[in-house]
């Protein structure tokens, strides 16, 4: 299965974070499921009239190609023209190159939130114009209609994220080149279920904070940061802390609330990343499958027995108090 990358409107962090896939290696891990990358601007060999001659030969149908992966928002100004952004030494706009090379693949894959609903790139006025791929934001339809289908029969598939995860990328292509990602692994967004069917929340290391209530007031503290500091982690889907990046990383590990970056729109909460919108004290997030007289008595109940050790935890940056050292025979 080979695989042609192109990079749009966007900063580059989806191919950043896809270098750090490990065990094996990215370049191991491809060759290893028989995935050939026959073009990524940053990767590959090929440049100026070589690269040109390579997505001539893809277009003109001199070599098939199996997935096209997209990095980036595409920028359609100015007025729908797409000559915001022209790919360098062609003469042509990003924009005209992905309807044309969409239309011959059998697979099209949108890597990050840019490209698959136009993420940060569109975020403000959006002066050029950019959007997703299949989507403007949480609204269907974006470079390529609702109605698109690739050849394989799928729509476009939004591998999300900002940066999206080296695994889920890799994931999705092994599952493309086995044919087993079909559309029932997609969820209404169009993203992989094997990932997105998981919450950030899901082991996450303030867990304990959580449940007890137990908040952080400053993004130097350890306790819960949905109360205080934005953290939509129980509204947000990712296995981000199930398999954290480089084995050990993710948002809310490095004392950052989730921002819920593998949904549309996330760019535009209309408040700061780390306030807890609230009315009348009750934060307005709160987690999707739970009604809110649940969690407001859950919660109220939860602080009430909230252990000493973890309230004075939570509002330090290292922990203060350790368990109780239990010992038996001992009271």
């Amino acid at each position: 299965m080979n695989v042609l990358w192109l990079q749009s409107s966007g900063c580059g962090g989806c191919t950043m974070s896809l270098l750090c896939a490990e065990g094996p290696t990215l370049f191991d891990r491809l060759e290893g499921a028989g995935i050939e990358m026959l073009w990524h601007p940053s990767l590959s060999l090929e440049t100026g009239a070589e690269a040109r001659r390579l997505l001539e030969r893809v277009e003109a149908g001199a070599i098939a190609l199996d997935v096209l992966c997209v990095e980036g928002a595409i920028a359609r100004g100015p007025r729908g023209t797409g000559k915001f952004q022209i790919l360098a030494g062609t003469g042509r706009s990003m924009l005209d190159w992905v309807c044309s090379l969409a239309g011959l693949a059998r697979h099209v894959v949108a890597v990050g939130t840019c490209a698959a609903y136009g993420g940060i790139t569109s975020a403000g006025e959006n002066p050029s114009d950019a959007c997703g791929l299949q989507y403007e934001g949480s609204h269907e339809g974006g470079v390529l209609p609702a109605s698109f289908r690739a050849k394989g029969g799928l729509p476009v598939i939004n591998v999300v994220g900002c940066p999206t995860h080296p695994d889920w990328v890799t994931e999705t292509l092994m599952m493309l080149a086995e044919n087993r990602l079909g559309a029932d692994d997609l969820d209404g967004l169009g993203r992989p279920l094997f990932y997105t069917s998981h919450l950030v929340h899901h082991g996450c290391p303030k867990n304990e904070f959580y449940e007890y209530k137990a908040s952080a007031v400053a993004l130097s503290d350890i306790g819960c940061m949905m109360e205080n500091l934005g953290c939509i982690g129980t509204q947000a889907v990712g296995d981000c802390n199930i398999r954290p990046w480089n084995g050990t990383g993710s948002c809310t590990r490095g004392n950052y609330p989730c921002i819920n970056c593998t949904a549309p729109e996330f760019e535009e909460p209309r408040h700061s990343f780390t306030e807890t919108p609230k009315i009348a004290g009750i934060p307005v997030g709160l987690p999707t499958d739970m009604p809110k007289a649940w969690f407001m008595a859950l919660a109220s109940l939860s602080k009430a027995a909230t252990p000493d050790r973890l309230a004075r935890n939570a509002v330090a940056d290292r922990v203060d108090v350790p368990p109780t050292l239990r010992v038996r025979g001992r009271k």
